[in-house]
């Protein structure tokens, strides 16, 4: 009997898995509302207890993430010139919102181990198509600034800002990642 690995010669989640980097600076080039459309219509195959989907994304482009500038400052306790300069380091800012829905059998974590999945996902598609992404939190993420920027609901909050852009050639090569001990995170009952 073979295993799946012998029987796949070609595994491309595996590959995009562990080709996924962070990119902390990118190009002023980005996707386009149809590109981030496309890759949303994917996210139906996130686990999703019950298939609440309980997320949204917010797209922040142009003036918007000046909007989030003046959020991050106020929300994360810093200059408004700061504030500024982090919300424009990309040319497309995506909104993660976890956006329960009342349910008696799937819980509040369930519902935001969901979110934080399509986020999961999201960037790794991003990045598989050829941008630069970052996944960034920090004290403004949860603070009210940051609710009223983004109009949230009395039910919702943010998990964070996907930053999106374009990658320089000479960016895209990386030394290989410290490898994983999984003895220390593998183990068996």
């Amino acid at each position: 009997m073979s295993t799946p690995q012998e029987t796949h010669h070609s595994a491309p989640a595996l590959d995009a898995v562990r080709a996924r980097r962070s990119y902390s600076s990118v190009t002023e080039s980005a996707p386009s509302r149809e590109e981030i459309e496309g890759l949303l219509a994917a996210m139906s195959s996130v686990a999703d207890h019950s298939a609440l989907r309980p997320w949204r994304i917010i797209e922040l482009r142009g003036d918007a993430r000046k909007k989030l500038g003046k959020a991050l400052a106020k929300g994360g306790g810093m200059s408004l010139e700061k504030g500024l300069s982090k919300a424009m380091r990309a040319p497309l800012v995506l909104a993660v919102v976890v956006s329960p829905r009342k349910s008696k059998k799937v819980p509040l974590w369930e519902q935001e181990a969901v979110a934080s999945g399509v986020a999961h996902y999201l960037g790794l598609l991003l990045h598989e198509a050829g941008w630069g992404v970052i996944w960034r939190t920090g004290e403004a993420v949860r603070s009210q600034a940051a609710r009223k920027t983004h109009e949230l609901e009395k039910h919702e909050y943010l998990l964070g800002w996907l930053y999106v852009g374009g990658v320089e050639d000479r960016r895209r090569k990386h030394k290989p990642r410290k490898p994983l001990d999984v003895s220390r995170h593998l183990s068996a009952l």
